[in-house]
């Protein structure tokens, strides 16, 4: 393989095909429509494409043809492999539409990923990159990227701030891989969302994961699922999380995690205002755990979280009565747990739909539905944030317990937008 260089993306001046314009036509009509430049830009690239293709000997990709002008290109699953990779982002540099890519599936390995962080130095359009290795990780074609390649994607967005989300799930990182992810996002000033799931990001490169996340300023959306980070990593989460101010989402499902690495994560969300959403389905815990994590919410005033998720967790009466009263200081939280009691898929006792006992409440009082609404409604758009409107309900007097006002909810909000909208 030869020395990569950014010109070793671009063919020779006497590789590109030149714009040819019909004879007769004077240059002071050489200034078009927008959209005659636009398909001429797109024929370029179309043409550039073609060439390198040509180049490094491969066949070129239909689909990546028929769709240049679109924002969103999906080439997954269409084996490109290191040198179709190469060939794709000599076209790619020059291009102005596109701003997702998706790249999963193609066996692209190291080489590929170097052509790759090459092109996103110069593209100033792509903003969402995808490379994973697709939901079914034993069919198909890997891109397979392992702890070298980490370098390359840490290296090229250290400086980039205009990729927002990169999907790298279903690969092969490992230890130098989360050290070197880690640095990227400490000097990354523009990824929102990352997601790294289905690795095997842990240990020591869990520990410097997250110390690049530390003093990250900029993710907001991140999954470490099917990692195995550990307590080690639950440690270094923790500590993270104590300093993070922008981390919103954080799933650390099936993370092999304990009740003791739970309280480790307590301890950073003692500190934490930002985070509104954590999983941690599929760990070791117990209702230990789930305790700490309920405690954590009822005990620290600033702790954000809204959404914990531990729906294989077995919890007892005493989890069910502090959730009760987390519950009434903090409207907004849903804990999902598995059951209690020992039954996981015990049965809810049924309940009169709560619609009807709104409406039955108003009747008594001769109100109307639109007046209930009105009243939450304080500025009158419509439209009212899910927490106002849980805090509403069950500061009211109508006969609701806690699981009618979540389901409730679950209808007004089916999208999981966090409004409840009444028009």
């Amino acid at each position: 393989m030869s020395t990569l260089s950014f010109e070793s993306l671009c063919l020779k001046d006497e590789d590109c095909p030149s714009p040819t314009r019909p004879q007769g036509v004077e240059d002071e009509f050489d200034t078009d429509l927008e959209s005659d430049e636009e398909s001429n830009q797109e024929t370029s690239i179309s043409e550039l494409y073609l060439q390198a293709c040509k180049l490094v000997g491969v066949v070129p990709v239909s689909c990546f043809i028929r769709n240049l002008g679109s924002p969103a290109m999906t080439l997954s699953h269409h084996g490109l492999g290191p040198l179709g990779c190469k060939a794709l982002a000599i076209a790619l540099v020059s291009d102005m539409h596109i701003n997702t890519l998706e790249l999963a599936d193609n066996h692209i390995q190291a080489e590929g990923a170097k052509y790759l962080m090459e092109m996103l130095r110069a593209n100033f359009t792509i903003q969402h990159l995808v490379c994973c290795t697709g939901n079914m990780p034993l069919e198909g074609t890997r891109n397979g990227f392992t702890d070298e390649d980490a370098k390359y994607f840490a290296d090229a967005l250290s400086t980039n701030s205009r990729i927002k989300e990169m999907d790298l799930s279903h690969n092969e990182f490992c230890g130098k891989g989360g050290a070197h992810l880690g640095q990227l996002l400490a000097n990354n000033e523009g990824l929102e969302v990352l997601d790294l799931s289905w690795n095997h990001i842990r240990m020591k490169g869990a520990v410097a994961f997250c110390a690049g996340l530390k003093v990250n300023m900029m993710l907001k959306h991140l999954d470490l699922s099917w990692n195995g980070f550990g307590n080690e990593g639950a440690l270094a989460m923790g500590e993270a999380l104590k300093f993070n101010n922008t981390l919103v989402h954080l799933n650390l499902n099936n993370n092999r995690l304990t009740n003791e690495g739970v309280g480790m994560l307590c301890r950073g969300l003692e500190f934490n205002d930002t985070l509104r959403v954590l999983l941690l389905a599929y760990n070791s815990l117990t209702v230990e755990g789930a305790l700490a994590l309920v405690n954590v919410v009822k005990n620290t005033h600033r702790c954000a979280l809204e959404e914990i998720n531990i729906c294989n967790v077995l919890v007892n009466e005493n989890f069910v009565h502090l959730l009760e009263v987390t519950c009434q200081e903090h409207p907004s939280l849903d804990v999902q747990y598995g059951g209690v009691g020992g039954f996981i898929a015990k049965k809810p006792p049924k309940r009169v739909d709560p619609m009807k006992v709104i409406q039955d409440y108003l009747d008594q009082r001769k109100l109307r539905l639109w007046d209930f609404f009105r009243n939450i409604d304080k500025d009158g758009t419509m439209r009212v944030p899910v927490a106002d409107f849980r805090k509403a309900v069950q500061q009211s007097s109508i006969p609701l317990d806690r699981y009618q006002i979540e389901e409730l909810i679950q209808r007004l909000d089916r999208d999981r937008t966090g409004m409840v909208d009444y028009r």
